[in-house]
C-alpha cells in the first residue's frame, strides 16, 4: 500500500499527480475539447489532469459540484487550461441533453467524451435490492449510453466526428461480490463494440478501458477487511494507480490509437490471469483448510 507522505490514503496528492512522469508530449491535445464524466476524484480526476497537461480545454461534470469545483481550480492552477463544470448525472437524459448542448455553446464542439461516472457497491448477490440493482445500472450502462448517444447526435448534425473512451471493468471471468456492476460494464463492453461498428462511418471510435484494482479513494468504499483483496488479486501483488488509467485512455483517444476501436484495454495487472479478488469477502466455502 502507498505510504508516501505526500499522498494521502487510498489516492495520490494533487501536485503529486500533477508531476507523475508521461510519455505523452505537453500539447498533444492542444485545442481539443475532453469531456471527462465523474471527474470530482479518482480516476475522472485524475484524467482530467492528464488532458489538461497535455492541454486539453477541459469540461467535466458530476453530481458533487463542490468536487468539481475544486478540481477545476486546481487544474487552473497547475495548467492554466480552460475549465468548464457542468453538476448533474447521467441518469437523467435530459441533463445530458442539456450538457452536450452547453459544450457547443460554450466551444462549438467536443472532441473526446470519457465515460468515467459510475458507481457500485461491494456485496454478495442474494442480497441486492433492488434499488441497489437498478442504482448501479442506471449509473453505470444507461447513463454511459446517454452520454454516449447525446455526444453522437451532436457530432451527427454538426458534421463533426469524436472519439469515445469508456471506462469499464475487467470482467471475462466475472468478479463475486460485484455481480451488479459486472452485468452493467459486460454491457457497456457489448455496446461499445456494436456501435463501433455502426458509427464507423461517421469516423467515430469507441474503445473501453477494463479497469482491475485501482487505487483511489473509491477504496473507502469497502470495508476494511476486504482490502487486502485488492493488493493481491493478480500477480504483479499491487493495485494500479489512477495515473495507469488516464494514460491508458489517452493512447486510446490520440494519434497512437486511431487505427483501434471496439476494443477493450485492460489495465488490471494480469489480474485476468491469475488471482483472487473478493471485495465482498471470500465465502467459507472458498477458504482453504489447508
Amino acid at each position: 500500500m502507498i505510504n508516501d507522505e505526500n499522498i494521502p490514503e487510498f489516492g495520490l496528492a494533487d501536485k503529486a499527480l500533477a508531476a507523475l512522469p508521461t510519455v505523452y508530449k505537453d500539447d498533444l491535445f492542444k485545442n481539443q475539447v475532453v469531456l471527462i464524466s465523474g471527474a470530482g476524484s479518482g480516476i475522472g480526476k485524475a484524467i482530467a489532469f492528464l488532458y489538461a497537461r497535455l492541454g486539453a480545454k477541459i469540461v467535466i461534470c458530476g453530481r458533487k459540484e463542490d468536487k468539481l469545483s475544486d478540481c477545476a481550480s486546481k487544474i487552473k492552477s497547475l495548467f492554466d487550461v480552460d475549465v468548464m463544470i457542468y453538476p448533474m448525472t447521467i441518469r437523467d437524459p435530459d441533463q445530458v441533453n442539456n450538457l452536450m448542448d452547453a459544450i457547443w455553446a460554450k466551444h462549438g464542439r467536443l472532441d473526446i467524451l470519457v465515460n468515467n461516472a459510475g458507481g457500485q457497491f461491494a456485496s454478495h448477490a442474494l442480497d441486492f435490492s433492488i434499488k441497489g440493482w437498478n442504482a448501479v445500472i442506471d449509473t453505470n450502462l444507461n447513463g454511459t449510453w446517454y452520454m454516449m448517444q447525446a455526444a453522437m447526435k451532436n457530432w451527427v448534425k454538426n458534421s463533426q466526428h469524436g472519439n469515445i473512451v469508456n471506462i469499464t471493468a475487467a470482467v471475462e471471468r466475472g468478479l463475486p461480490g460485484m455481480a451488479h456492476t459486472t452485468a452493467a460494464r459486460a454491457g457497456v463492453i457489448a455496446l461499445s463494440k456494436t456501435i463501433a461498428v455502426e458509427w464507423a462511418p461517421y469516423n467515430v471510435r469507441v474503445n473501453c478501458i477494463g479497469a482491475g484494482s485501482i487505487e483511489s479513494h473509491g477504496f473507502t468504499n469497502y470495508k476494511p477487511e476486504n482490502l487486502p483483496t485488492f493488493y493481491s488479486c493478480n500477480p504483479m501483488k499491487h493495485a494500479g494507480d489512477v495515473q495507469d488509467i488516464a494514460e491508458a485512455v489517452v493512447y486510446l483517444s490520440a494519434s497512437s490509437g486511431k487505427f483501434i476501436t471496439g476494443e477493450v484495454l485492460n489495465v488490471e495487472g494480469g489480474m485476468l490471469l491469475w488471482g483472487e479478488f473478493w471485495p465482498a469477502g471470500k465465502p467459507d466455502y472458498f477458504v482453504s483448510n489447508e
